[in-house]
């Protein structure tokens, strides 16, 4: 096992990618790629505002404990200005816009943000991962169209179009023994 902070020693990643190349985790990563159609990576890092800076991942639990299930909402934008007036947009407007409100009035509880590492995805993004919490009204959101008063100049859906106009929304589950839900 490789931790975080053993890729950020060269020497540590060089070891590990020698033993990757022609060593003994060799035929694992070829039984692997057997079973590979397509691979997309790309290194993210948290954006100045996300509340998730780090993760201690020896404090995620590994115990296989049972949980009910979550719905995730991962939001990504590929912006046309640059990635960064892009994310100081997002903190500036969207986040205080959905976390400010009472929980009780929340579609969505923003978890985490992030941005793909300078030079290290196929082009700028943005990525929102926001908690599901009324499915009631995702389902209205989804079943009915924008209201004109949230199009309008001066609401984050109009003003976002300065910045970027591709954007991905995907529904994400958890599973039962999934650590974070």
């Amino acid at each position: 096992m490789i931790t975080i902070t053993a890729i950020r020693d060269g020497a540590a990643w060089e070891r590990m990618a020698r033993r990757v190349q022609d060593g003994d985790l060799t035929a694992l990563v070829a039984d692997q790629d057997r079973m590979r159609h397509t691979v997309d990576a790309k290194l993210l890092v948290p954006v100045p505002w996300s509340d998730m800076q780090e993760v201690d991942l020896a404090a995620v639990p590994a115990d296989g404990a049972t949980h009910e299930l979550s719905l995730y909402m991962e939001d990504t934008g590929w912006p046309s200005a640059p990635l960064g007036e892009y994310v100081e947009f997002w903190g500036r407007t969207y986040y205080p816009a959905i976390m400010d409100r009472p929980p009780g009035e929340r579609l969505l509880d923003i978890q985490a943000s992030f941005q793909v590492a300078h030079g290290a995805g196929h082009r700028p993004e943005a990525i929102l991962m926001q908690k599901v919490v009324d499915h009631d009204r995702l389902l209205a959101l989804l079943a009915h169209e924008t209201a004109p008063q949230y199009r309008r100049p001066g609401t984050f859906m109009h003003d976002a179009l300065a910045y970027r106009d591709q954007w991905e929304s995907r529904l994400l589950r958890t599973s039962s023994w999934s650590p974070l839900y």
